[in-house]
């Protein structure tokens, strides 16, 4: 396991994924079947437990409590980022995925595509990614590469370049559950490099509240707040200022997606009694000519 204490954020998204999966078809917010398979054996253990409904339901009622709305934020946020790699309006040429973690999406791209995907994260959870991946689906397939680096410290444009990376202007970049833990400097130097991406490319991200992250308002997510902001989330934006933000990057906001999208888009067509939290947004943005 990840000794960064970030990097082991990752499992939590993930094993919420697996056991979204497990409901019933009409009601889950994310399909994502091989989330199950990326865990480590003890947590891949728990998802497999909760195929018992009741057990499920227990799960979820308690991440509530502790987080009111961070499972259906996290699940739609999910499936809004899955909606545009998918979206047939959009012709893209490659997928970056920025802090990949155990993220299953090159995978299941890779099923029905050979669509080259760039998964960046640190080096020692890259290898890790790669030990995971040959354990549950045999090897890494030829479309995904694995870059190795330190978003923090070394030039993101760089090393997908050297990994075989070509920039058409249809690239889709990802960075979920990402910005948050940077500094506000880094925030700085990513977008600054994101500049140099061609007019056309696009942009999905997710982002916490500036409001939260400085402690002005906490959204009645107090344990939320104590577990993470001290140690852990550096950054956040403002829905409300982040189309100038990226302008002054030279990307144009297209849409943002927050609690009321998921509760409309997604949540509602289940049935289930959900909410989403209005902490953490979802972005999308294209390059400027």
């Amino acid at each position: 396991m990840p000794s960064n204490p970030a990097a082991r954020t990752a499992i939590g998204p993930m094993l919420l994924s697996a056991i979204e999966a497990l409901e019933p078809p009409q009601h889950r917010l994310i399909d994502d079947d091989l989330a199950a398979s990326f865990l480590p054996r003890g947590t891949r253990t728990l998802a497999g437990m909760a195929r018992a409904g009741w057990l499920r339901r227990a799960l979820i009622a308690a991440s509530d409590r502790s987080g009111p709305g961070l499972w259906a934020g996290i699940a739609c946020r999910k499936r809004y980022i899955d909606d545009k790699v998918s979206d047939p309006a959009s012709e893209t040429d490659a997928v970056v995925i920025l802090g990949s973690g155990l993220d299953t999406r090159p995978y299941r791209i890779a099923r029905y595509s050979d669509l080259p995907v760039f998964e960046v994260d640190q080096q020692t959870i890259i290898d890790r990614k790669r030990t995971t991946v040959v354990r549950a689906l045999g090897a890494v397939p030829d479309s995904v590469h694995l870059v190795g680096m330190d978003l923090e410290r070394e030039p993101l444009m760089n090393a997908l370049h050297t990994n075989g990376f070509r920039d058409t202007g249809r690239t889709l970049y990802i960075a979920e559950g990402l910005t948050q833990y940077l500094t506000p400097a880094a925030v700085h130097d990513l977008f600054e490099q994101l500049r140099q991406a061609t007019a056309g490319s696009r942009l999905v991200f997710t982002y916490v509240r500036a409001d939260f992250v400085d402690g002005t308002e906490r959204y009645e997510s107090d344990a939320v707040y104590r577990r993470f902001v001290p140690r852990l989330w550096k950054s956040g934006f403002s829905p409300e200022h982040l189309e100038e933000m990226l302008r002054g990057y030279g990307w144009r906001l297209i849409e943002q997606a927050g609690p009321s999208y998921y509760r409309d888009i997604y949540i509602r067509p289940t049935g289930r009694p959900l909410s989403a939290s209005p902490i953490e947004w979802t972005a999308l943005a294209v390059r400027s000519d």
